[in-house]
């Protein structure tokens, strides 16, 4: 499982023109995940993304916490993260997870950061056409992936 993580002073995602979630001050995630993913890395990664330290303290020092701001969360499911792109140039997404694993995952994932979260979290459309707009703030943008535990 892999998540890029993009701080942000706003986002919005839409399918087909129409505005389905929309965050002011707080993460876009988009989410990838794999054939080989349970959930194990489903707990790791979400304790990870919401306790990790990106947002400025006091004295502008990255030092605070989704958590820690009340910030909201916006979660895309995005099989491109899982690209493998070492031979040619056509990227391969045979280890990116069919829906049939990829959408209980994903859900999974959704209600667990809105458990300890204490709110809704914002999401895309599973398998949709979306279009995604944001201001980066920062820009601040990290990648997280749960079987290189760094």
């Amino acid at each position: 499982m892999r998540i890029f993580i993009q701080r942000v002073s706003q986002a919005e995602v839409k399918v087909e023109g129409k505005a389905i979630g929309v965050i002011g001050k707080g993460l876009l995630v988009l989410l990838g995940i794999e054939n080989e993913d349970d959930r194990s890395d489903l707990d790791w990664l979400v304790n990870k993304l919401i306790n990790l330290r990106i947002f400025n303290n006091e004295s502008q020092v990255m030092n605070r916490s989704l958590l820690d701001i009340n910030g909201e969360l916006m979660v895309i499911s995005q099989f491109t993260l899982i690209a493998a792109t070492r031979k040619g140039n056509r990227p391969s997404y045979i280890r990116a997870a069919h829906s049939e694993i990829a959408i209980p995952l994903y859900e999974q994932f959704i209600f667990l950061a809105e458990e300890k979260l204490g709110r809704k979290v914002a999401k895309g459309l599973f398998g949709a056409d979306m279009k995604i707009s944001l201001i980066n703030d920062g820009p601040v943008t990290i990648i997280i992936d749960s079987k290189n535990r760094e």
